[in-house]
């Protein structure tokens, strides 16, 4: 073991049940917690997979690993183990922040048909987007990650499109993805006590969407809005509540993001599918979780 390696015995003592075991038959199986070692270098440096150093084995047979477990959902279920654990332990501040990052698209990501016209997200689960989630922004080609993070900067749930899609409209589809599965019996937990988001929400579909749930907002309102909403007179309401105190907490989804992004391979995509990248945010996310100290 490298004193490099970021996943420690504690760390795969959680999520080592999240990966599939070995077949009794055929060839001698690669040590998966190996494997999943291999796929943390690979993304941590930005490094071909035929890069990948000889110590950790075949690089083909890595990334074949690693493409069953994108298809198959085992990352995901590795961020899950990691958010559950937290939860019970009362450390999961359930004040969230959301926002978005773009991501350049690499020249090696862009290599497959797009059909534009397919779906245009892409979930933590679920069939490939026809874009691969990488659209045509002022940046180029560029991918979106729409995020929400809990109150200490750590992932809770994302959505991936292509660059060019608007923030505001994917608030209800990020939040959708909460799942913080309880420690005995009963329902994951979906909701947060709060919001935190930037002016780049505050639609009245979105203030809604939240009132609906019993989920506290703090957004700020945008000028066109409030000044639409005085040209109306009585008619336009009072102005929504503004707590800015509980606002200055917004900017821990900018430190998630500036942690999922050490990764290189991260900051700059390079994978060609929106699944496998979406394996690798996971991956990142959960070992933050499990390593930070917060």
């Amino acid at each position: 073991m490298s004193d490099r390696d970021v996943i420690t015995d504690e760390v795969w003592a959680l999520i080592g049940p999240c990966f599939p075991a070995p077949k009794a038959t055929g060839r001698p199986p690669m040590d998966r917690r190996l494997v999943a070692e291999a796929v943390a270098w690979k993304f941590r440096t930005g490094s071909p997979w035929r890069d990948v150093p000889e110590r950790f084995g075949n690089w083909n047979t890595i990334y074949r690993h690693f493409d069953r477990w994108a298809k198959t959902g085992v990352c995901a279920c590795a961020l899950e183990r990691a958010q559950q654990a937290a939860d019970a332990q009362g450390e999961l501040d359930w004040v969230c922040s959301i926002d978005s990052t773009i991501v350049r698209a690499h020249q090696h990501a862009a290599t497959l048909p797009r059909h534009t016209g397919g779906p245009s997200n892409y979930k933590n689960l679920g069939p490939e987007p026809g874009d691969h989630a990488i659209g045509r922004s002022r940046g180029g080609l560029t991918c979106k990650i729409h995020a929400v993070s809990d109150g200490k900067g750590r992932l809770l749930a994302f959505v991936l499109t292509g660059g060019q899609a608007a923030d505001t409209s994917l608030l209800p589809e990020v939040l959708d993805q909460i799942r913080v599965p309880r420690p005995g019996p009963g329902r994951p937990r979906t909701r947060p006590d709060r919001v935190l988001a930037d002016k780049g929400y505050p639609s009245r579909a979105n203030r809604a969407w939240l009132a609906e749930r019993g989920i506290k907002a703090t957004i700020p309102d945008r000028q066109d809005q409030a000044a639409h909403r005085r040209r109306r007179g009585s008619a336009g309401g009072r102005p929504p509540a503004f707590d800015p105190e509980v606002y200055r907490g917004r900017n821990v989804i900018e430190r998630c993001f500036a942690k999922l992004k050490q990764w290189r391979g991260i900051a700059m995509r390079t994978c060609k599918t929106a699944r496998s990248y979406a394996a690798a945010i996971s991956l990142a996310a959960t070992l933050h979780w499990l390593t930070s100290k917060v």
